[in-house]
């Protein structure tokens, strides 16, 4: 059998033992420190691999619902002027330049020339544009392509307005990677990582160079970490910025499992969206998006070559390369990555040169980077979608909201409401509160809502949830049923406004009088509407009945209102968007229109899931007749009525139509009024419901005044399609030249007969017959008749007296006004 030689056994010493037996326990002890740490790296490697998956994966997947504004809509006609136009491109982000690069507008005179972006809409895809806009006149009376060839309509691309995700409303900003300039991705890679497309998580190599490059500074020049590394000590992990052993373990364990678990495009995209670049007081901004915002007021894909260069190398020390506090070190910063840009050949040496001259760029004050500037709009696109999509559906689902919200109108609205609250504070008045909603008459839309004197305070949306008593806002819907019956009423017609009583079901009394404290005896039924009687209302409310009332309340809102006596007077309580809802019919011409914000959704891959902005069907003859006559009664409002004062503010070129309302004891003020374009409703009190002094003309119509002499509008014209005028004196058509006779609109074919007020000709000028039969001229001046003797009266005058052609049949005159002195109406 063959022998095992072992060569090393001369070496063992007397008793057997190996003098190495210590190796073989250094060895033994390694192998178990290796079990042992391997016992716990493992399982804490798998732990960490589990806060990746969770953390990593929800920054990256969860892609935000973005709500976008109504696109800008021009076309030969439209109104608009010079500030609203400029309006509505700044909050698309658009800024003055040449008016060739997307994004940006040039003026020259009264013209303007705009390069739009192209976007994605509910009808389809709107490609980029240039068109040519010319005003004059308060409207745009010429639109031209970039190549100078008329064209009928062109819409631009919408501002972005909100970020949603499910209940919360987040700060970020996120973007995919794919709408962010190459030459910002570029640069950072440049700067911060210039391995970043080959490394695995840490870059052995980088960690080399800049140690030498730090070494032969003598300082901390270059870093180490590589865009991976970073993203993992950004607070995404949950890893601190200590510089300790501990936390430089994490990070590069970190590191090598991001980059195992995802593609470079997805950890770019991540970093992108979670960068920290500064401070707006409590709150972090991070991302490139909410950066470029914050500092230079612009959008990522807007950014100049500097600004990019500024904007990465803030990365490194937003505090102390703060452009704001400290421009010198800002500057120094920018110029250095200028030069990385030109050396990687990101930009040619002009480009570099010219930017080395620019300024910094970045605005005076941060830029708005809150995710939603507009809470009470974005509210109601909230309930809106609540039919549709569970709040929770929203978060993370990478949808567009395509709202209705103009953002020109928007702005007006806030500082009208601002302006108006502000001016009405006085010592004794309690704070005042204010809620607001803005419609477009022809589709229905919401295009702005306010909820709170201060327009950007999230919370109690006023327009929507503030409920007061309305007042006399629901006087027009009185006589709208009553006008309906145009057999037995008309805008003509005489009420009577004496004193009234009405007996209710638990058999106590009611006897509202009038704001003014007085009667006013009989008045046409256009007059009790425009000065907003009470007494008059109720006769005529008491005639149609209050359960006919709640039934078209019910039809054109849904809501359920109380058919009792006090609901004549607007005994309900209801918020703007209601009493928006409700005149809406008005507004619209007599169509049943749903108020809506959002005109469709899109999802991430662009196709149309929802689609909310169908046209309404046309009106019924017979509701559009009657809307127009109410109507009518209050543009008279307006001219003559409660709501006069707008003509004062220099709104009687809108021919607006309007209506006032108050509750007891002034503790709530309310307006409606609309134009050929929009409508209003405007609500103004106190949260605690204590007396304000206001009624509606006083206060909630400051603000409709405010915001109309700003908001471009076309006229209100009602059109004269199934109505008929005339002129009336009494309760008879006449001539136009009548004494006392007014033009009344009546359903056509309902107008009272005619009869001629003319009487004969006396000395070559004619007369007239006034409504007790006297003579009277042009004017209403009584004609003084040639004296008789004693012996015409018995019959013995001149036989060749020329005998006057008889008087004509007067018809039956109505009860007569009482006999009171005129004086001021207390606005309602």
């Amino acid at each position: 059998m063959a022998r095992i030689d072992y060569e090393d056994d001369d070496d063992l010493d007397d008793d057997g033992a190996a003098p190495s037996t210590w190796h073989r326990r250094l060895l033994s002890w390694m192998l178990a420190l290796i079990g042992l740490g391997l016992g716990f790296l493992i399982p804490y490697t798998l732990y960490l691999n589990h806060q990746v998956g969770e953390r990593f994966g929800a920054l990256r997947w969860q892609m935000p619902t973005r709500v976008y504004a109504r696109p800008l809509h021009l076309a030969q006609g439209v109104a608009m002027n010079a500030a609203t136009l400029k309006t509505e491109l700044a909050a698309a982000g658009y800024r003055e330049g040449d008016g060739v690069k997307p994004g940006t507008y040039a003026t020259e005179g009264a013209r303007w020339t705009i390069a739009s972006r192209g976007y994605r809409d509910v009808d389809g895809v709107v490609a980029p544009a240039r068109v040519q806009v010319s005003l004059s006149g308060g409207r745009i009376t010429r639109l031209r392509d970039g190549e100078g060839g008329a064209i009928e309509a062109a819409r631009l691309d919408p501002a972005r307005i909100a970020t949603l995700y499910g209940q919360q409303q987040e700060e970020r900003r996120l973007v995919r990677v794919q709408e962010v300039p190459q030459l910002l991705t570029d640069t950072l890679q440049a700067v911060e990582d210039k391995d970043f497309a080959h490394h695995h998580g840490i870059d052995l190599s980088g960690m080399a160079r800049a140690a030498l490059v730090n070494l032969r500074a003598g300082e901390a020049r270059q870093g180490a970490s590589t865009l991976t590394q970073q993203l993992a000590r950004s607070g995404l992990l949950g890893i601190g910025r200590e510089q300790t052993y501990t936390r430089k373990f994490n990070e590069i364990l970190y590191a090598l499992l991001i980059e195992a678990r995802y593609d470079k495009g997805a950890i770019l995209e991540a970093y992108l969206n979670q960068v920290y670049l500064g401070q707006r007081g409590a709150q972090a901004i991070h991302g490139v998006a909410a950066g470029a915002e914050f500092w230079f007021g612009r959008r990522i894909d807007d950014l100049e070559p500097e600004q990019v260069a500024l904007l990465v190398g803030i990365i490194r020390g937003p505090s102390y390369y703060d452009p704001r506090r400290q421009p010198e070190r800002a500057q120094v910063r920018r110029d250095f990555v200028l030069g990385k840009m030109r050396e990687s050949g990101l930009i040619d040496q002009a480009t570099y040169d010219r930017a080395l001259t620019r300024p910094l760029g970045v605005t005076d004050t941060p830029g708005n980077i809150a995710a939603n500037r507009f809470p009470a709009y974005v509210d109601l696109i909230r309930r809106q979608l609540a039919n549709d999509y569970p709040a929770g559906a929203l978060q993370g689902a990478g949808l567009s909201v395509m709202s209705a919200m103009v953002p020109s109108a928007q702005a007006y609205a806030e500082g009208a409401t601002v302006r108006t609250l502000k001016d009405l504070g006085t010592r004794g008045r309690p704070e005042l509160q204010a809620g607001l909603v803005v419609t477009d008459v022809h589709t229905g839309e919401v295009i702005a809502a306010v909820g709170s004197r201060v327009p950007s305070e999230h919370g109690f949306n006023r327009a929507f949830e503030a409920h007061r008593p309305v007042g006399s806002l629901l006087k027009p819907f009185v006589y709208l049923i009553a006008l309906s019956n145009p057999t037995r009423y008309s805008l003509a017609s005489w009420v009577d406004d004496s004193p009234v009583t009405v007996t209710l079901e638990n058999g106590k009394r009611w006897s509202p009088g009038n704001a003014d404290g007085r009667s006013h005896g009989t008045v046409r039924l256009i007059d009790a509407l425009a000065n907003s009687y009470n007494q008059s209302t109720v006769r005529v409310g008491m005639d149609v009945g209050p359960r006919a009332l709640a039934d078209v309340v019910h039809m054109l809102t849904g809501i359920r209102a109380e058919a009792n006596p006090a609901l004549i007077l607007g005994a309900m309580d209801q918020s703007p968007y209601a009493m928006a809802q409700l005149y809406q019919f008005l507004a619209s011409g007599g169509e049943v229109q749903t108020l809506r914000t959002v005109r469709g959704v899109i999802d991430e891959q662009g196709r149309v899931v929802n689609r909310y902005d169908i046209q309404p069907n046309p009106a019924q003859q017979s509701d559009a007749l009657s809307a127009r006559v109410v109507t009518i009664a209050l543009q008279h409002a307006v001219t003559s009525g409660t709501a006069r004062r707008l003509v004062n503010d220099g709104l009687g070129r809108l021919n607006a139509a309007g209506k006032t309302g108050t509750s007891n004891d002034g503790r709530d003020s309310w307006f409606a009024g609309w134009t050929g374009d929009h409508l209003g409703v405007v609500w103004v009190g106190n949260d605690q419901n204590a007396q304000t002094g206001l009624v509606g003309a006083t206060g909630a119509m400051r603000v409709w005044s405010g915001l109309f002499s700003r908001l471009p509008s076309a006229p209100l014209d009602v059109g004269s399609e199934g109505l008929e005028w005339q002129w009336v004196a009494q309760s008879t058509a006449t001539d136009a030249d009548c004494p006392g006779a007014r033009r009344f609109a009546f359903v056509a074919g309902y107008a009272p007969p005619y009869q001629s007020c003319r009487g004969y000709e006396q000395d070559g000028q004619p007369t007239y017959i006034d409504q007790d039969g006297n003579p009277v001229d042009a004017n209403g001046a009584p004609i003084e008749t040639e004296r008789r003797g004693w012996r015409e009266w018995f019959g013995f005058g001149r036989r060749d007296r020329d005998e006057a052609p008889p008087a004509p049949t007067q018809p039956q005159s109505p009860p007569q006004p009482a006999a009171q002195p005129p004086t001021e109406e207390l606005p309602r």
